[in-house]
């Protein structure tokens, strides 16, 4: 029998190349030798090509080697390198005289042919396999396993299961072919969640324990009441909350104070407890603040800027956010000041320079930089809206003076315009030369759907609401004669074309609007126009009957337009319409309509006032507000319409008078009033009144839950129907109609249909008249309302933005002045969803307790309420 003999390059290269050493019989010394190569041979398990494996190697017949030697470690290394084996031996398989014939033993890397996951659920279990890359075909290396195992355990006890194991093992396909195939099997045992069962803080006696505890944001203990941040221990969470007590006490003065020990203790499998043992050290002052290498701002405006003043207590925090604060890009600090006027290349930095006794002397030490322009300004990623509709709304300009805040403006109206996904917003900045002082931008953006389809029912108004319609909100009316333009709409323009139809059980709408955001293509001047008709029920909310016989026609139409201002700052919007309504009464006689069978004409002219500069998201925002002044007014037809309202008033009231009732039952005294109708028409054939509305939202980050931001929503609303005319009297229409969802609002006779949730749709009418059940339809001539709302987002991708919400609300309805009281209210508490996607708009849930009677009532709290959403937000 032949003996193979294992070429060594004594044991160093053995170690270094990781070939098993074979012992060798019957065969000479090789030590050291020049040979010729005679022949290679390729054994093992292995698919590949034996030439191709030769030739990788460099090795080939008639070449002189020195055996052993650095070329054949060099070849072995080589093809370890390759991770494509797990074992690799080189052999002499015989010699004779000069000659050597080498062999070549390599084991080939099974293939996976199927990897499981047991021990989470199917969908997880997806997710790790699909981020392990464990794929039919992958290379089952050492490394694969090493690296799947590492990930598993470090991704849970990122979610706080500490005692995570995982076992994984192979095992070869059993066929009647020889395979290098293998099936993998992941065993996860997460363990119990391991929390935090005490936080123990020692040598603190400048800030209070609680007040440490509250430094750590992400690290707590465990309570039965926290339910919005759970007590897991979470390693890198309590690094980054050790340096934010650090933080904490450089707020308050203290520059020196550092934890000198902190410890782990395990209690149980599912519970720790933090040591923390920290060293305060002495409270510290500013002192004296030069600045440095300053020309284009003096020492005066720095300092105003600065806002720390000599003598103030040091706060480490503060000078570090006043310089540069990275968590907000449009801080009000140094940096932004020299980079919003073109100085992008400017460094500042603030070095402490004295210290005497608890006094510190800092310079800011700045580097100004050449003054920089925009060069080139691109937009990538709009395959379905036209470049001009982007380009025409970028705040950064070529040549432009370089701005911060104009790139920080730029995305938020990117965003705003509702045709890309502002989640992905992240302007590019290109080619920046200091030198020439020039820097490009690219804004990318990823298109999402513009168009809704709205096939929708839901519960609200008084009952289902049913609603029809197409909203294209990319429309291209100059391409509606463009055959190649369908794709299936001419699109692109950025315009707004909305078709609709909305129906429930006592009204019928169809409406058509169109709006073009700037008129003429050169500035953001909005043209809007809207045409509708209604037929609306008589409908009582309180029984929920409808009368087909009692009904009114409504006709009308608007043209508006709206104008971007520059002052008092470019946020504000303002905005005017004129507007024409013809109402058509047929029997429809209730305590507002006397003169059941006539009409009405409403021309009116709107002014409106609008602050909008809430953040990029127009589905969620996380910052800022949005405004809104409006006002409704008609002419003083009563001042030269020739008709003497006083007489009118006089007769009407000496008809109530002598007919006691006569309003809430009019079958009781039909001529009499028959005979208000008659008065009625004339002092409401043409509408005179004047109304104004004031609504505000305020948006402020909380925190951050994971990578979301937790938001609330602080709203305020108030309206006020008046007449300018007291003998005229107030209008039966324009009204507020307070409670419920909201639904039902495009009833388009003027009517404000409030949202109040935890109540029934439209029943908190004024507690001047809760006590006459007949004119809950009557609605209200003034209202307020207060809300707060908590919201996380669960998803914000472009295919489905998910959010849920918990909120608190109050409102009220008054006839008059007189009976008004904001702080009488009826409340409400409660939580809810939204589900807004492209094509279908928005959708939601929610679920409102009542905690006051609804007025009319004494039945104890309104309870709970279910409210359907459709197409509009709280």
């Amino acid at each position: 029998m032949s003996k193979k003999l294992p070429i060594t390059y004594f044991a160093f290269i053995a170690f270094l190349t990781n070939t098993i050493i074979l012992s060798a019989q019957n065969l000479p010394s090789v030590n050291g030798k020049e040979y010729i190569i005679g022949g290679i041979e390729v054994t093992g398990t292995t698919t590949y090509n034996e030439n191709t494996v030769i030739t990788f190697t460099g090795l080939k017949n008639g070449d002189r080697i020195l055996l052993p030697g650095d070329r054949i470690s060099k070849v072995i290394k080589k093809l370890w390198d390759l991770e494509l084996f797990s074992d690799i031996n080189l052999y002499i398989s015989r010699i004779e005289g000069e000659t050597a014939y080498l062999e070549i033993n390599i084991q080939e890397v099974p293939e996976l042919k199927e990897a499981r996951i047991e021990g989470v659920k199917k969908r997880k279990a997806e997710d790790l396999i699909k981020d392990n890359s464990l794929t039919p075909g992958a290379k089952v290396t050492e490394n694969l396993i090493t690296t799947t195992r590492n990930f598993i355990i470090n991704k849970y006890r990122k979610d706080g299961f500490l005692n995570t194991k995982v076992v994984i093992n192979t095992s070869p396909i059993k066929d009647t072919v020889p395979t290098n195939k293998v099936n993998m099997l992941v065993r996860v045992d997460k363990g119990d969640r391991v929390k935090i069962d005490e936080i123990n803080v020692n040598g603190n006696s400048q800030l209070t324990n609680n007040k440490v505890r509250a430094a750590m944001k992400n690290t707590k203990r465990k309570k039965f009441w926290r339910f919005w941040k759970r007590s897991k221990y979470i390693k890198a969470d309590y690094q980054e909350d050790k340096e934010s007590i650090i933080s904490k006490y450089k707020e308050k003065g203290y520059r020196d104070a550092r934890i000198i020990k902190d410890s782990l203790i395990i209690k149980s499998d599912n519970s720790v407890a933090l040591n923390l043992d920290i060293e305060e050290g002495k409270k510290y002052y500013f002192g004296n603040i030069t600045f440095l290498g300053n020309s284009v701002y003096t020492d005066q405006q720095l300092a105003r800027q600065l806002v720390i003043k000599k003598g103030d207590v040091y706060n480490g925090v503060l000078l570090e956010k006043q310089i540069a604060d990275n968590s907000k890009p449009d801080a009000n600090d140094l940096t932004n000041l020299y980079q919003n006027n073109g100085y992008l290349f400017s460094n500042i930095d603030a070095v402490e320079t004295n210290v005497k006794n608890d006094t510190l002397d800092f310079e800011i030490r700045i580097r100004e930089g050449k003054l920089v322009h925009f060069n080139h300004i691109t937009v990538t990623g709009n395959d379905k809206t036209n470049d001009h509709v982007v380009y025409r709304i970028l705040r950064t300009k070529p040549g432009q003076t370089y701005s911060k805040d104009l790139v920080v403006r730029t995305v938020r109206e990117i965003g705003q315009l509702g045709f890309f996904d502002p989640e992905s917003l992240e302007p590019q900045f290109q080619n920046a030369d200091p030198q020439a002082g020039t820097i490009d931008i690219n804004y990318p953006v990823v298109e999402k759907g513009a168009s809704q389809i709205e096939l929708q029912g839901g519960y609200g108004g008084g009952g289902f609401v049913g609603t029809l319609g197409l909203a294209f909100s990319n429309f291209s009316i100059r391409n509606i004669f463009n055959k190649e333009a369908y794709s299936p709409l001419p699109m692109g323009d950025g315009q707004t074309l909305r078709v609709r139809a909305q129906a429930s059980q006592f009204f019928q709408t169809y409406s058509l609007s169109f709006v073009e955001p700037w008129l003429g293509g050169r500035r953001p001047f909005q043209l809007s126009t809207s045409i509708s008709h209604t037929i609306q029920f008589l409908f009582n909310s309180f029984t929920g009957d409808v009368d087909r016989d009692s009904k009114f026609l409504i006709t009308g139409g608007s043209i508006g337009v709206a104008k971007r201002l520059n002052w008092p700052d470019n946020y504000f919007t303002l905005s005017q319409a004129v507007s024409l309504q013809h109402y058509n009464l047929k029997n429809y006689n209730t305590s507002l309509f006397t003169f059941g069978d006539g009409f009405s004409n409403n021309l009116a002219y709107t002014i409106g006032i609008n602050r909008n500069n809430t953040s990029v998201n127009p589905i969620f925002p996380t910052a800022g507000s949005d405004i809104n002044l409006i006002a409704k007014l008609t002419l003083p037809y009563s001042i030269f319409d020739g008709v003497d309202y006083v007489q009118l008033a006089e007769d009407r009231q000496e008809l109530v008078d002598d007919n006691p009732g006569i309003i809430n039952s009019p079958s009781t005294y039909p001529d009499a009033y028959e005979e208000i109708g008659e008065i009625d028409q004339k002092r409401f054939n043409w509408l005179e009144y004047y109304k104004i509305k004031f609504d505000a939202d305020w948006y402020t980050s909380l925190t951050r839950i994971g990578k979301n931001p937790l938001v609330l929503k602080t709203s305020v609303e108030y309206g006020f129907l008046g007449a300018y005319n007291q003998n005229r009297g107030d209008i039966p229409f324009e009204r507020f109609f307070l409670g419920g969802s909201g639904l039902g609002a495009t009833s388009l006779d003027g009517r404000e249909i409030i949202a109040l949730r935890g109540y029934e749709d439209q029943s908190v009418i004024p507690l001047s008249r809760s006590n006459e059940v007949s004119s809950g339809d009557d609605g209200a001539t003034i209202y307020n309302k207060y809300s707060l709302e908590l919201r996380y987002p669960i998803t914000l991708k472009p295919s489905a933005s998910i959010y849920v919400l918990g909120f608190m609300e109050g409102g009220a309805s008054y006839d008059s002045f007189k009976n008004f009281n904001p702080f009488q209210l009826s409340r409400s508490a409660g939580v809810g969803i939204r589900i807004f996607m492209p094509a279908f708009g928005l959708l939601g849930f929610d679920y409102g307790y009542g905690f006051d009677p609804t007025p009319g009532t004494n039945n104890g709290p309104s309870g709970w309420q279910p409210h359907f959403i459709i197409g509009q937000q709280f």
